[in-house]
């Protein structure tokens, strides 16, 4: 049997184990199996930013309060010195200063309250971060197993299959079948495609000077999808 015939029963058998790889990557147990690990990869990360944002938040809280404090003591003390004095004039610089105080005091109030709904806005999205970090942690555990079990449940078929494929790829020369499980793992499929009005099934062109390197069942790659194409 020549390497082209080699490689065409080669495909064939894999496309078997691929048919199986992909009923088992469509599986439930897999899907659920998958989105919880992402989940788990970034999750820690992104509690530790909720973490970061609500020290950042606390100490905002912090000086905004201080200030308002400081304010309200200012005008208190200006209020008292309005009441124990005659001198108009600085009755009337007193009031003024209460006032932009008083107009301060309103402005910073505004920034709390403000603050606090970010707060509590930034309290209930970490809430329900934590809640959905748990259910992801129970979700992983349960379908890591459930797609152990899947997978195990299809090892025998994938045993005989990849042992007739290793029989098969003792007949292929070595070069040969390392390119082919390459662009396997870069999930081009079919691998081998048949020269097909002077085009490959991607649709690009061959030159006849290309061509004319298919005879004697000899295969090239195509320079857009990167397949081996051969001459039926």
């Amino acid at each position: 049997m020549s390497v082209l015939n080699e490689l065409l029963e080669y495909q064939t058998v894999d496309a078997e184990l691929r048919k199986i790889e992909q009923e088992i990557a469509a599986s439930e147990a897999r899907k659920k199996y998958v989105q919880a690990k992402k989940f788990m990869e970034t999750a820690g990360e992104k509690l530790e930013a909720q973490d970061r944002r609500a020290v950042e938040l606390r100490r905002t809280a912090q000086g905004l309060t201080a200030r308002y404090k400081e304010i309200n003591e200012a005008i208190k003390e200006y209020t008292a010195i309005d009441e124990s004095t005659e001198d108009e004039g600085q009755v009337s610089f007193y009031k003024r200063s209460a006032q932009s105080l008083a107009d301060n005091l309103r402005a910073l109030k505004g920034e709390i309250n403000k603050l606090v709904s970010e707060i509590e806005g930034a309290c209930e999205e970490y809430k329900k971060m934590k809640e959905q970090t748990i259910a992801m942690q129970n979700q992983y555990k349960e379908y890591s197993e459930k797609f152990k079990e899947t997978k195990n449940s299809r090892a025998a078929e994938v045993a005989e299959i990849t042992k007739r494929l290793e029989k098969i790829g003792k007949n292929i020369p070595a070069e040969t079948l390392e390119k082919y499980k390459q662009k396997r793992k870069e999930r081009i499929f079919p691998i081998l495609a048949p020269l097909t009005n002077d085009r490959c099934i991607c649709g690009m062109d061959f030159a006849i000077a290309q061509q004319s390197k298919l005879s004697g069942g000899n295969v090239i790659e195509c320079e857009h999808c990167r397949r081996f194409i051969y001459k039926q």
